[in-house]
C-alpha cells in the first residue's frame, strides 16, 4: 500500500498516526488522486455514522494500511457531509478527547466514490452494515469485504469475505482483527477510540441493557490490560453518554437526522432515534407540521421514531412514534410490529393528541433499533410480495419516493460532485 507520512508539526499536535486520520488520506488524495494509477480502497461505515462506524471505519482502515500489501491508497470515509458533523456530539466529544481534529477526517461530500467506480480504482470495505442501501446500489461491486455486527444480508464470496456477529459493537471486531493479526500497531489513542466505542455501545457493559456479548467484554478487558491508563470506563461512559443525550440547541430536523438510517421497498421509511422520553417529544410544539415538513423534504412516506431515554440505573427506556399522513400506511405498520415475535417488543399504546401519530410504550427495552430494523425490512418484503398497501386510501401530502435515502440535497442525490486536486489542495493547504 501507498501512504504518506503526516507532516511533523500535525503529528507533533495530535499524536495521530497515518492510518485514521485524514491529513494522510488529503495529502495522498492531493498527490494521486488525479493519477490513473493506483486503486483507491475506501473503509465505509453505515449512513447514520454513529460514534461505532466512525471508529471502526478509521481504526480498520489503519489496519488495512499496516498490514496489506500492494499499491492501494486506503482512505477511512465518513458516510455523511462534513457539515452533520456538529449533530453528532458524542463523536465531537470523543474526537476532542482523543486528540483528534475534525479537519483531519474525510467527509462523503468530498470524494467522488462514483467518479473512482466508473474509472474502475474503487474498492470498497464496508464496516458496520452488510450492505449498501438502495442510493447507492451502484457501488454493490466494488466491495471487497464487510466487517458487522447487524443481521447478516450479504453472502460471502470469493471476492468479498463477509465477516458477520451480532457483537454489541462493531468496533468489537475491528479490536479482535488488530490484536490477532497486528497487535503491534495499536497505541493509546488507537486503544482510545476503539475502547471508548465499545464502553458506549454496550451501556458500560451492563448485562441489563442486553447488548453486552462475552466477546464485547473480552477485548474490552483486553485493552485495559494492554493500556493501563485509559480512563475508567464507568467515567467515559457518562461523558459520552452525556454528549450523546445532548439535544440541545437542535431543532426536530436535527434531531431526527442526528442518528437515522432509512429502508425502502413499497413505503420509504425513515428510522430515527429520538433522544428524548416519549412523553416528551409527542409534548413538541407543532410536531406535526415538523415532521410532515421532514418527510415532504425528505422524500419519506413513513417516520418510525425510537426514543430512548435511561433510568437511574442506566437501564434503557425504548418508546416507538409512528407518523405517516396515511393511516393505512401507519396502522399496517404499527399491526406488524405489535405482533412481532422475533424478537417480541412488548408494545402497548401510549397516549397521544396527534392524529398523524400513533405511540407506543416498548415493554422489550433492550430491543434497540438494531433488533427493530430487520423487522421493519421484513415488513417490506411482505408488502412488496403480497401488494398489502396496494389498498391505501388516497390521503393529503404522501411524500414523493426519495431520491436517497437521506435528505434531499443530499450529495448522494445525483452523484456527488467531482473533487480536483486543486480543490483539495485548496481547502486543506493550512495543514
Amino acid at each position: 500500500m501507498k501512504f504518506l507520512k503526516p507532516r511533523d508539526h500535525i503529528q507533533t499536535r495530535t499524536r495521530f498516526r497515518p492510518g485514521p486520520g485524514s491529513d494522510c488520506c488529503v495529502s495522498v488524495l492531493q498527490e494521486n488522486l488525479d493519477r490513473a494509477g493506483p486503486d483507491v480502497h475506501v473503509v465505509l461505515g453505515n449512513e447514520a455514522c454513529d460514534v461505532d462506524s466512525m471508529v471502526s471505519a478509521m481504526a480498520f482502515a489503519y489496519f488495512l494500511f499496516k498490514t496489506a500489501g500492494g499499491d492501494s491508497l486506503v482512505l477511512p470515509l465518513m458516510n455523511i457531509r462534513q457539515s452533520d458533523l456538529a449533530l453528532r456530539s458524542d463523536i465531537v466529544f470523543l474526537l476532542r478527547r482523543a486528540a483528534l481534529p475534525q479537519h483531519l477526517l474525510l467527509f462523503r461530500d468530498q470524494l467522488d466514490l462514483r467518479a473512482l467506480r466508473r474509472a474502475g480504482r474503487l474498492r470498497l470495505s464496508l464496516v458496520d452494515h452488510n450492505v449498501l442501501p438502495s442510493s447507492d446500489a451502484d457501488l454493490e461491486g466494488a466491495v471487497v469485504e464487510v466487517l458487522d455486527h447487524h443481521q447478516a444480508e450479504r453472502k460471502p464470496s470469493p471476492t468479498c469475505p463477509v465477516t458477520v456477529e451480532m457483537v454489541g459493537s462493531c468496533a468489537t471486531l475491528v479490536t479482535e482483527r488488530i490484536i490477532k493479526e497486528a497487535p503491534q500497531i495499536l497505541d493509546q489513542q488507537i486503544a482510545l477510540l476503539l475502547y471508548a466505542t465499545v464502553v458506549l455501545d454496550c451501556v458500560n457493559m451492563a448485562a441489563a441493557a442486553g447488548k453486552v456479548t462475552p466477546k464485547d467484554s473480552c477485548y474490552v478487558a483486553e485493552l485495559e490490560a494492554r493500556f493501563p491508563s485509559l480512563p475508567p470506563r464507568g467515567a467515559l461512559f457518562q461523558e459520552l453518554q452525556k454528549a450523546k443525550l445532548d439535544v440541545s440547541g437542535l431543532n426536530m430536523e436535527q434531531m431526527l437526522l442526528k442518528d437515522m438510517k432509512a429502508v425502502s421497498g413499497s413505503l420509504n421509511i425513515a428510522i430515527p432515534v429520538i433522544y428524548l422520553p416519549l412523553e416528551e417529544l409527542l409534548q413538541t410544539a407543532e410536531l406535526e407540521e415538523e415532521l410532515s415538513a421532514f418527510c415532504h423534504k425528505s422524500g419519506f412516506d413513513l417516520l418510525l421514531m425510537m426514543t430512548i431515554s435511561f433510568t437511574d440505573r442506566e437501564e434503557p427506556i425504548r418508546e416507538l412514534a409512528v407518523f405517516s399522513h396515511s393511516s393505512t400506511c401507519r396502522e399496517q405498520v404499527s399491526s406488524y410490529l405489535q405482533r412481532a415475535q422475533s424478537p417480541a417488543l412488548g408494545l402497548s399504546p401510549a397516549p397521544c393528541l396527534h392524529p398523524l401519530i400513533s405511540a407506543f410504550h416498548q415493554g422489550n427495552a433492550v430491543a434497540s433499533r438494531k433488533k427493530l430494523l430487520p423487522l421493519v425490512q421484513d415488513f417490506l418484503r411482505e408488502c412488496d410480495g403480497a401488494g398489502c398497501l396496494g389498498d391505501a386510501e388516497e390521503e393529503p401530502a404522501v411524500p414523493p419516493t426519495p431520491t436517497n435515502s437521506l435528505v434531499d440535497g443530499c450529495p448522494l442525490d445525483g452523484g456527488l460532485p467531482r473533487i480536483t486536486v486543486e480543490e483539495l489542495r485548496s481547502k486543506f493547504d493550512d495543514l
